[in-house]
């Protein structure tokens, strides 16, 4: 048997994988099992910040590797330390808890916030309000997280404690604080999972002003957004916001599983020895490849990001075939007249990988994407939206 069939033999079937068995790659470049080229426009859903096999990257594994690639959380270690440190410093954030993913990021974030309203307003403030059309993960607390019912139906009974309001109404989560004892309100700032669709910065602001007032912890996942991503080391950053909690993942590590919730200061000290943990959490090899990727996040690769979102835009947000272009920076949705799922498989062709996010194209290149192989990529994409249907 040959890979695919191996794989449909014997992985689950969670996936619907496309015909290409990716083989080696360097930078925004990859190969298939045939040598064919393609040009990378997805980074693992964001998560190969820095391209395929970075140098920088690739040795800092390779040394920490050589060093310990594991020890439990019982003992301390110099990468998740520094990291922590690093984390703290770019996002005015007080202390760093680690774990695996996303999802699990997101899990610490709700019990962070469960435990400080608890603490202050008793064990029956326990619900979450989080956003219609949100992604928190697929864990069953994330799921329940998650304002998609498509993500519910199968796995019901969900964790209970979580209630739901549409990105922009103020009143409607006014409403629910009024009717719920609310321990947490979660969201991103642009919802990736969801149409690549940013919040607008009064409604932000809007959420971040009641959070405040009734003394809420404000979450910001930062999954897919942060480490840089959208031109801003995280997302809030574009609102002038602090938030209490931040949950990331995805582009961390730039291709090694990791996950951090970052505590502000008023959640701090909320947890004691016990109250969470995770076995994998703070490993040496994923956190001293997170700091090769973090140490590198500055202003002029975030101005890079700046630019090279202009540049998609300017090509793609009146070009035939497109009806819209929504995101920020480097996390970009493209609205096609043809179906999306039909020019991806055009680009893929012409050797230009895409993801597709509800009913549109979805780009997330690497944050260092070379502009000639970026210009390249984009006229592919332009081409094969604008063929007719």
């Amino acid at each position: 048997m040959g890979i695919k069939e191996t794989d449909q033999k014997y992985i689950a079937g969670t996936y619907n994988r496309f015909p290409v068995e990716i083989t080696h790659g360097k930078g925004s470049l990859v190969y298939d099992e045939n040598g064919k080229e393609y040009i990378d426009m997805g980074s693992g859903i964001g998560v190969t910040a820095f391209g395929i096999a970075d140098d920088i990257w690739q040795q800092a594994v390779i040394d920490q590797i050589g060093k310990v690639q594991h020890m439990s959380n019982l003992y301390y270690t110099e990468p998740c330390a520094l990291l922590a440190e690093k984390l703290c410093e770019k996002s005015g954030m007080k202390k760093v808890f680690f774990c695996n993913s996303g999802a699990e990021a997101n899990e610490c974030a709700i019990k962070a916030a469960r435990k400080y309203s608890a603490e202050k307003k008793g064990g029956d403030c326990f619900t979450i309000v989080t956003l219609i059309n949100s992604f928190h993960g697929r864990t069953l607390t994330t799921l329940a997280a998650t304002g998609q019912e498509q993500f519910h139906k199968l796995f019901t009974p969900l964790t209970p404690g979580f209630a739901y309001v549409a990105a922009g109404d103020v009143d409607g989560l006014k409403q629910i604080i009024a009717d719920t004892k609310v321990a947490g309100i979660m969201i991103e700032c642009v919802q990736g999972e969801g149409g690549v669709v940013p919040l607008t910065e009064e409604f932000v602001k809007a959420v971040d002003a009641i959070a405040k007032e009734n003394d809420i912890p404000l979450i910001v996942d930062e999954v897919q957004t942060g480490n840089g991503r959208t031109g801003k080391f995280y997302s809030y950053m574009h609102f002038g916001i602090q938030p209490d909690i931040v949950s990331t993942a995805k582009g961390l590590a730039g291709g090694l599983p990791i996950g951090a919730t970052l505590l502000g200061e008023k959640v701090e000290n909320i947890f004691a020895a016990g109250d969470n943990g995770s076995t994998f959490g703070g490993n040496p090899v994923s956190c001293a490849a997170a700091l090769s990727v973090v140490s590198r996040i500055d202003d002029a690769l975030l101005d890079e990001v700046a630019e090279k979102s202009v540049y998609i835009f300017s090509e793609l947000e009146n070009a035939k075939g497109v009806e819209s272009v929504t995101g920020k920076g480097l996390m970009i949705g493209i609205k096609t007249v043809r179906p999306a799922a039909d020019v991806l498989k055009d680009c893929m062709a012409e050797g230009v990988l895409c993801l597709t996010a509800k009913d549109k194209i979805r780009l997330l290149p690497a944050l260092n994407i070379p502009m000639d192989v970026l210009k390249k990529a984009v006229a592919v994409i332009k081409e094969q939206a604008g063929k007719e249907a």
